[in-house]
Order: structure tokens, then C-alpha cells, then sequence
């Protein structure tokens, strides 16, 4: 039974589909089940608020998911020292996923079911995120999924603080085709994010009047590329557009160096390169390439330059940067204690509140700029933010220069280039035919 049931959580998570299921227009239906039918509460008044921490802290996507385990006990230290929530200490239960899809689902059921945690921080990855959203939805349960994704998706059991698509490459590639020329070679990691962002890329090239030459994808954890820069030599584009994560990109960046390729001939425009990957392979590596972002280290504002000297000082800065990854894993937490606080008023008491109510009073929350290092942002209806996305230019210090930034909050769109097949609200994805799919991956 237990090798049949770890089959059955695998597939699941690859297909988004869990125990009664059914699949509606082409996307699954999922029936929520309540995991709190015994009536205990998640919550009890002079005890502590457990949330679980499930990021990887070894393996291939460590070098990024190591600090988003860190800020989230940065940004709980200083909760609890400020009087916690409501005056209770929030309690990390931290799990190390191990960079191993498996391990993010069979975790996150551990975290619900034994460990009752109110709320979920974890996943860096798509695929992790797939692994963790069916048993989620199925245990109407709640998870604070903390960077950037595909979309393409419409959950009441999510809340994310990344960027979407739109929030994302929709500014870097008409960028980078105005700067530096039509022609570009995506190359990404195999899983189903890279894949995804390249259909919204495509689309964005296309109306930016570029041209695209190759599309080639490593397996994550991947360090090879001499096949890939063979093609890259033959077919001279004028950048790459990298959806590389983890270890790959450092390996990435330092063979296109090592190759003799030229920064200023052909930069890497990417959606994950950020501060940490950088002091990981070197200045000298990132320096001269690009990265679309809603945070940089060097952005100039009273709140960032006080959360990077306050995060880098602490026991838990050793990575020696901060980065958009880690910022929107900080952002979470504290979207977390807003709607803890926000559901106790509404439901009267703390033993009231339930992980659907976190989400269901997410909408609506603003971080200010107070609290938020990128600036003010706020949930929609479906809990993604508003943010405003900029484009950065690795320096030779391994700090980013702001070439661009919106000069306005854009609204988040899950299903940006998919109009056809609906609209994501609060209530779940209202379709053209009238219906109303309460989860869909």
C-alpha cells in the first residue's frame, strides 16, 4: 500500500489532480476536504502559532532556497520580539525538502497532518509547488508559495507573492529586443516553468517584432551546456533569454564566459539570476547581464537599506546578500500575520481561525512601503500582488543598476495569454461557458 499511495501522491502532483478529482473543460475540479472535521483548532489562545518552513537546504536549488529558509526565521524573529502575533510567538516547524519533488509532497503532508501548522512557507520551484498544491486543496489547507511562477493556474488554497508572467518577461523582452537586437535563444530548465514562461515569452516576442532561433532546456541540476553553445555559436542571436534556476544557472553563466561569448555582444537576460546565484558564481561571471525583478539590493529607499543592514547583520544574513527570491519569502510572512490578524478580528477569536480563512481574508492587504523593502504592494482577489516589475544590469560588484522600472503598479494576470479559457476570481476560474472551476492547475 505505501509504494501504491507514494505513486498515487506522484502522479497527482505532476497532473494537479488528487482522490475526486474531475477533470471540466480541460482543467481538474477538486473537492475540498475539511482536515480540521474534528473540530480542534489550529490555533489555541496562549499557545504558540506553528507554521511550517519546507525549502530546500541541500541539493541543486539550495544555493537560492537556503535564504528563504533564513528570512522566513528572520522575519519571524522579529515578530515575536516586537510581541509576536497577537501576543503569541509564531513557531517554525522547518523541513528540509532536499531539492527532491518527493520530499515536497510527502512534507507538506507531514507539516498538515502531524505537526498541524496553520500555514505552509515553501517551494522555489513550479514542480514543488505541483508537488505541495493537490494535498493542500485536498486538506483545504494553505500555502504561501514565495516567488515567481508560469500561471495558468487558479487556486483558493495558494497565496503568492511572486511575480506572474505578465509582472515579469512581458518588460524584459521588448527590453532587450530594443537594445539589443531580434534575434534570441531561450534556453531553460527542464520543468514546467521555463517551459510555460517561454509560451508567454514567445508571445511578447512576436509583438516585439523579434525573432526567435532556438529553445533548449537542461535537466534541473544540469551543468552541461557545450552542446547548447555550440547551436548558440552557429545561430548568433543577439541575447539569451535564460529560465535556468539553481545550480544550472551558475554553471550557465560561468561556461558562457569560458566560452569566449561576449557580454556586450550577446547578454543573458534572465527571470532568476539574481544577487545570491551571482556571489555563488562570481561577479566576473554575471557581471553585464540582466535580470527582471520587483526587488534589487541596491534599491534606494529608508526600509530596504534598513531590512539589508538589519538581515545581513543577523545570525541569519551569512549568504551575505539579499534578493528578490528571499524579499517575497519575507513578503509572505508578514502577509501571513496581516491576515492572521485580519481572520481573528472577523472570527471573534483565535481558535476560530482556520487556514481557508487566512486565505479568504487575503484579498484586499497591503504591505506598505513601511513594511515591504520593494515598496507598497497589495493583493488582488486571487491573492497575487500588485507590484511594479523593474529590469536590472549586473555591475562588477555583483549589484544590480535599475535600467527600467514600471512607473505603476501592474495588476496581476494568471491567465495572461490564455483569455480564452476564463477569468481567475476569488470564487475559483469563471469560464466562457459560465462555469465556475473552484481549483485549477
Amino acid at each position: 500500500m505505501k509504494g501504491s499511495r507514494r505513486s498515487f501522491l506522484k502522479s497527482s502532483a505532476a497532473l494537479g489532480t488528487v482522490a475526486g478529482a474531475s477533470a471540466i473543460g480541460g482543467f481538474p475540479q477538486l473537492l475540498i476536504k475539511d482536515a480540521n472535521a474534528q473540530g480542534k483548532p489550529w490555533v489555541t489562545k496562549g499557545g504558540t502559532i506553528k507554521v511550517g518552513v519546507l525549502f530546500s537546504l541541500t541539493g541543486s536549488l539550495a544555493v537560492v532556497e537556503t535564504d528563504s529558509n533564513q528570512v522566513v526565521q528572520f522575519a519571524i524573529d522579529k515578530i515575536n520580539k516586537a510581541g509576536g502575533i497577537m501576543g503569541m510567538k509564531v513557531e517554525p516547524v522547518i523541513i528540509d525538502a532536499k531539492s527532491d519533488i518527493k520530499v515536497y509532497s510527502e512534507k507538506i503532508s507531514q507539516l498538515i497532518l502531524k505537526d498541524r501548522v496553520i500555514a505552509t512557507f515553501g517551494g522555489y520551484t513550479s514542480a514543488s509547488r505541483r508537488a505541495m498544491a493537490p494535498i493542500v486543496m485536498s486538506r483545504d489547507h494553505l500555502l504561501y508559495y514565495p516567488t515567481c511562477y508560469e500561471g495558468r493556474e487558479c487556486t483558493q488554497n495558494i497565496v503568492n507573492t511572486g511575480p506572474l508572467a505578465n509582472q515579469h518577461s512581458q518588460d524584459l523582452i521588448p527590453f532587450m529586443v530594443k537594445n539589443f537586437g531580434k534575434k534570441v535563444y531561450f534556453v531553460g530548465s527542464n520543468y514546467i516553468w521555463p517551459k510555460e514562461s517561454n509560451k508567454n515569452a514567445k508571445v511578447w516576442l512576436e509583438r516585439a517584432g523579434g525573432e526567435l532561433l532556438g529553445e533548449e532546456y537542461v535537466e534541473l541540476g544540469g551543468s552541461d551546456f557545450t552542446s547548447i553553445f555550440n547551436k548558440i555559436r552557429q545561430t548568433k542571436p543577439d541575447f539569451i533569454f535564460s529560465t535556468v534556476v539553481g545550480d544550472s544557472d551558475i554553471a550557465l553563466h560561468k561556461q558562457f564566459k569560458q566560452e569566449g561569448f561576449k557580454v556586450d555582444k550577446m547578454p543573458i537576460a534572465a527571470l532568476t539570476t539574481g544577487e545570491i546565484e551571482i556571489r555563488a558564481m562570481g561577479a566576473e561571471f554575471g557581471a553585464g547581464h540582466f535580470l527582471s525583478a520587483p526587488y534589487f539590493e541596491a534599491l534606494d529607499t529608508p526600509t530596504n537599506k534598513k531590512f539589508v543592514d538589519e538581515y545581513l547583520s543577523s545570525k541569519y544574513g551569512k549568504g551575505g546578500v539579499t534578493h528578490y527570491n528571499m524579499e517575497e519569502t519575507y513578503l509572505s510572512v508578514y502577509a501571513f500575520k496581516a491576515a492572521f490578524e485580519k481572520a481573528a478580528a472577523k472570527a471573534g477569536s483565535v481558535e476560530a481561525v482556520t487556514p481557508r480563512m487566512l486565505r479568504d481574508v487575503t484579498p484586499g492587504i497591503r504591505l506598505e512601503d513601511d513594511i515591504s523593502p520593494e515598496g507598497l504592494v497589495w493583493f488582488d482577489e486571487t491573492c497575487h500582488l500588485y507590484m511594479k516589475p523593474k529590469i536590472g544590469q549586473c555591475g562588477g560588484d555583483g549589484q544590480f543598476k535599475i535600467v527600467q522600472a514600471a512607473k505603476d503598479h501592474i495588476a496581476p494576470d494568471p491567465f495572461v495569454i490564455y483569455p480564452e479559457r476564463g477569468v481567475c476570481k476569488f470564487d475559483g476560474l469563471h469560464t466562457k461557458d459560465g462555469k465556475v472551476l473552484k481549483s485549477v492547475l
